[in-house]
């Protein structure tokens, strides 16, 4: 199936609602694995934190992570889900390269967490709840490499590079009951779940859930039913995908992939499928199994896990200011409107802009930038506005730095485009562009008078007592100095040359 023969997405609509499950893996910030005491830190070199156990070694025992267990209550909590009060591990079979095990030690039909649910906010203020049906615990995979070929998918490839360090992370997978009655609002929603779950997960300071990192990563279910029925037509799963703007694409190409199968008689497979960046299009991966193909079984090495309930209610009284909440309280604080709030957090700039305001930046002014220039920046290369190569620190620095006269907004602007490309921190920036702002009076002066050498006419009309003149000469003065001129104190140095006489 191309881009080609899709139906428009209102056509889509027209003749189908939309029925979405979204599974949401989660890596923990645990410092070793879920069940050996491997680290966990990124960057190692290949197949070097690894043992016995994460590489399924004959006779190697595994031991349950208390911290792992320990983020999966706090997760069921703020997720307004029950916690079971005895829960255990299963197997999960299948033969993977990157499973060195042929099994994953997973939670099957006793998960540790269930039954929850969280609200989402969407692009107009409407809330949106979506229905949790389990958070369990679970290992990750090893990583391959596939070398060769286009795609740099297995298929044409020459060959392909295992790496088990990823093997054994701790992960937690969750999962939402079927999300009905969105409409043609179902990508929203499934951008603005994934993008309220990251913030929660971050709020409670178990993963730093960075997409583009792999640590927080998306499975978009989606069938459609013909309007007024009740059956759930057959799904698809579009994998592991790894920005907010990519599930909101990859749920809207599969209405319209869905639609057009149905609408030209066919039928769907279900099937795993594989999300591509550059157009917004899902590929055919693998037939999907059945819960059945996997042969589940309790998991015989590991004890069962059952949280005291005190211990549990601890957990909860502990919890964090959650996301809904804290950005009410920042809304009063800042005084803005819901419907600026709204803007700052479907651009996702409320971290950063509390990080820059926490970094010494008025609150207008951290606002101003995040929301300004670097929202511009980040929508023109379509990536999340977070992941630009600037810190909350450094554009701190460049907000004081327009206080105190140093630069105004455009050489501010500039001083941002120089830290974007990795020219260093503001201030060198600053010096090796020569941004800085010229007030002194001497080259001021200079540049003055020669403005109105050049504007007889002009420095004439406000000789005369026409005043606002004064304006055509400040914008010649700002010409001269390349934007660099402190443009008030310029005009006050017009006025004093050309003051007429007493």
């Amino acid at each position: 199936m191309t881009v080609i023969d899709l139906v428009s997405y209102e056509d889509a609509l027209a003749a189908y609602d939309p029925v979405m499950g979204l599974e949401v893996h989660v890596e923990l910030g645990t410092k070793t694995k879920m069940f050996c005491a491997c680290a966990t830190a990124l960057g190692a070199e290949p197949n070097s934190q690894t043992c016995p156990v994460c590489l399924g070694l004959p006779g190697a025992l595994p031991v349950v992570n208390a911290i792992g267990v320990e983020s999966a209550v706090r997760i069921g909590l703020a997720l307004n889900c029950e916690i079971a009060t005895w829960c255990r591990f299963a197997r999960k079979n299948y033969f993977y390269p990157d499973m060195p095990k042929n099994f994953q030690t997973s939670q099957y039909d006793e998960p540790i967490a269930f039954n929850g649910y969280l609200d989402v906010q969407l692009e107009d203020g409407e809330v949106f709840r979506v229905e949790i049906e389990r958070a369990h615990m679970e290992e990750d995979t090893g990583k391959s490499t596939h070398v060769g070929g286009a795609t740099g998918r297995i298929h044409g490839a020459s060959y392909s590079l295992l790496d088990y360090n990823r093997a054994g992370i701790p992960l937690i997978e969750i999962v939402t009951k079927p999300i009905t009655g969105a409409g043609a609002r179902a990508p929203e929603v499934a951008r603005a779940y994934v993008a309220e779950l990251r913030e929660l997960i971050r709020a409670l300071g178990v993963s730093e859930a960075r997409m583009e990192m792999g640590q927080m990563r998306c499975d978009v279910n989606l069938s459609l039913r013909p309007h007024g029925t009740e059956t759930f037509g057959t799904r698809s799963e579009t994998k592991n995908v790894n920005s907010l703007r990519s599930v909101e694409r990859a749920a809207r190409f599969e209405v319209q992939r869905h639609a057009a199968v149905l609408s030209g008689g066919g039928t769907i497979v279900q099937e795993t499928r594989h999300f591509h960046e550059e157009d917004g299009s899902t590929t055919s991966g693998r037939v999907k199994e059945e819960a059945e193909d996997y042969r589940y079984f309790p998991e015989p090495d590991l004890v069962p896990v059952a949280p005291a309930r005190e211990w549990v209610e601890e957990l909860r009284a502990e919890l964090p200011e959650l996301p809904r909440v804290r950005r009410n309280r920042l809304r009063e604080e800042w005084g803005i409107s819901e419907h600026e709030m709204q803007s700052v957090l479907n651009a996702g700039a409320v971290d950063a802009i509390v990080a820059t305001i926490e970094a010494g930046a008025p609150q207008a002014a951290a606002r101003k930038w995040w929301m300004g220039e670097l929202a511009r920046r980040a929508n023109e290369q379509g990536v999340d506005l977070v992941t630009l190569p600037i810190t909350p620190v450094q554009v701190a620095r460049i907000a004081a730095l327009v206080a105190d006269g140093s630069l105004n907004d455009k050489l501010a602007r500039q001083a941002i485009e120089g830290v974007l490309a990795g020219e260093g921190e503001p201030d060198a920036v600053v010096e090796s562009r020569g941004l800085k702002i010229v007030s002194d009076d001497g080259a001021l002066g200079t540049a003055v008078d020669e403005a109105i050498a050049a504007n007889p006419g002009v420095a004439d009309k406000i000789r005369g007592g026409k005043v606002a003149a004064a304006g055509a000469l400040v914008g010649a003065v700002m010409k001269a100095t390349r934007g660099q001129a402190d443009a008030g104190r310029a005009r006050e140095l017009i006025l004093e040359r050309l003051a007429p006489a007493e």
